[in-house]
């Protein structure tokens, strides 16, 4: 067995395949097409679109040359003659490794407040745990120092930090809790109720929730507002996960249906019949190219999200109960008390995993790759463990972007660049490369189509309307046999008690029309006295 550097470095498609001479949009830093092909009169306007044009081309040629100052690659596990990886155990890989990464695989002992959810940062420094029984503790698992430590007493379904390290999410029996690093409770979101999932959307500050009421809700940390909430129509939700190239949020439901959700519309962007039964976990790559779902029909699916469509599937001994993609594109499942990992499982289907791992006698719960850095942490019922997993991690990273060796100062400059550059959640959409452009079409046809689906709405709410005054058809059983018979017997019956209610009927009816006259200033028929009465009516 040997742990390589750099024998199997996996690059993303289009990664080093571009040079000077060739199309700068063919790179992977490309994120939208220009405005090249727009024909426009105002001269101005056309200047400022050629003006933004040599600006993204710029930054493309600079994201592009900053590849000769990544030193480090990416290295596998790689097997020797009839060896295979997923024999590997962690006792051995320790042996080969360096004595820092040794350190990082670990195992804590909570008997008695599991399962456990976990959590790390963005920059994979903390790392934040949840008991099932009420248990919270977040600490620096490189150092060893404990920020906080928490014992709630009520139940804890979920967790999840926030733009850093100094305020985290706890999912409790009833309502959602914002506590700080010290573990001083700040906030309570008393409309999360029952909630049961959690995920940050960090370029938006926005915190969204769901739970067993099926509601999705998205609320700004930035400001204290909720943005909105959604009613999916479709039970209790049982998964839920991000994708980080658009932010838009998938849902996985009771009925097997998975659903794509943003801020801006009432109704899912798309729905993908994708079990037979519940979606227990779902889980999207970094790209926002592949998502993989996990049913309770013991089925793993790998879907590409850019056509909608299934690339391929695995079968899992029992029904996986969590799923997560590393950075590097492994994919990690858990299923009782085993965890498996396979390398390249998106792209084509494998015929063995990476590696494995078994947890004797506890179900695991929740699996969590660590940014940048090849660790795999789970919580299982008996506490955490912290795998290591060698390419799973980026090697290389932007320390403007997410840096995890930030220092005190570093931390609140780049807080105060992300209020400062916050998105709005109305950007949220499944091409987010649609703001900037120019629409092609001319003005006569953009109005033209305007007027279509102004048209299509308007005939819309006329047919619910129609729909509305059609007469409804005859109920069944209003009008049987039976009841026919019994109006026939009872018809020359004389009821007391149906007299007195036919008159009482007949008063009131005569009051209410008598009252609407006076309203209106009508003569009103005033009630006949006898003669020896009439004097006392003037």
């Amino acid at each position: 067995m040997s742990v390589v550097k750099s024998s199997e470095h996996v690059r993303l498609p289009g990664a080093g395949t571009t040079n000077a001479g060739s199309d700068m949009f063919g790179s992977i830093y490309s994120r939208s097409t220009t405005n090249k092909n727009v024909r426009v009169k105002d001269r101005k306007l056309r200047a400022n679109i050629k003006r933004t044009d040599q600006k993204y081309k710029d930054a493309i040629r600079a994201a592009k040359s900053t590849e000769l100052l990544l030193q480090e690659d990416a290295g596998f596990l790689e097997a020797e003659g009839m060896e295979k990886t997923y024999k590997f155990s962690q006792t051995e890989l320790k042996k080969h490794v360096d004595v820092t990464t040794a350190s990082k695989g670990f195992e804590l002992k909570l008997e008695h407040f599991g399962p456990y959810e976990i959590d790390y940062t963005r920059n994979g420094r903390k790392l934040l745990l949840g008991g099932r029984k009420g248990h919270v503790a977040a600490f620096d698992f490189r150092e060893g120092t404990l920020d906080t430590e928490l014992h709630i007493n009520e139940t804890i379904r979920d967790v999840k930090y926030l733009h850093n390290d100094q305020y985290f999410a706890v999912a409790q029996k009833k309502y959602v809790y914002i506590y700080d690093k010290s573990g001083t409770e700040l906030h309570c979101l008393k409309k999360h109720i029952e909630v049961t999932n959690m995920e940050f959307l960090p370029y938006h500050f926005l915190l969204a929730t769901v739970g067993n009421a099926g509601w999705l809700k998205y609320q700004d940390v930035s400001t204290g507002d909720q943005v909105c909430e959604l009613r999916t129509k479709m039970g209790p939700t049982t998964s839920l996960a991000q994708n980080q190239y658009n932010a838009i949020i998938h849902l996985g439901h009771t009925n097997g249906t998975v659903s794509l959700w943003a801020p801006n519309t009432s109704t899912p962007l798309v729905r993908i019949l994708s079990h037979k039964g519940p979606v227990r976990a779902i889980s999207v790559d970094r790209g926002g190219h592949y998502m993989a779902t996990a049913g309770a029909d013991g089925q793993l699916k790998i879907w590409d999200v850019r056509m909608y469509r299934e690339v391929h599937a695995y079968y899992t001994p029992t029904p996986s109960t969590a799923l997560d993609i590393s950075d590097r594109g492994l994919l990690a499942v858990s299923w009782g008390p085993h965890v498996t990992i396979w390398k390249d499982a998106l792209r084509t289907k494998q015929k063995s995993p990476y590696m494995t791992h078994l947890n004797p006698g506890a179900t695991v719960n929740d699996v969590r790759f660590c940014p940048f850095d090849d660790l795999l942490g789970f919580g299982h019922d008996e506490g955490f463990t912290s795998l290591i997993v060698p390419g799973a991690g980026e090697p290389n990273f932007d320390a403007l972007e997410v840096n995890p060796y930030e220092t005190l100062q570093q931390r609140r400059e780049g807080e105060v660049h992300g209020l400062l550059n916050k998105l709005k959640p109305e950007m949220i959409a499944l091409d987010p490369n649609f703001i900037g452009n120019v629409d092609p079409r001319a003005p006569e046809e953009r109005r033209q189509a305007l007027v279509l689906e102004t048209t299509d709405e308007t005939d819309k709410k006329v047919g619910k309307a129609d729909a509305k005054l059609q007469p409804k058809a005859k109920m069944r059983g209003k009008n049987s046999a039976l009841r026919k018979y019994l109006r026939k017997k009872s018809k020359n019956v004389i009821d007391e008690r149906k007299l007195r209610v036919e008159v009482a009927l007949e008063r009131e009816k005569k009051m209410r029309q008598d009252n609407l006259k006076r309203r209106k200033g009508l003569p009103v028929e005033e009630r006949k006295l006898g003669p020896a009465l009439a004097r006392f009516g003037k």
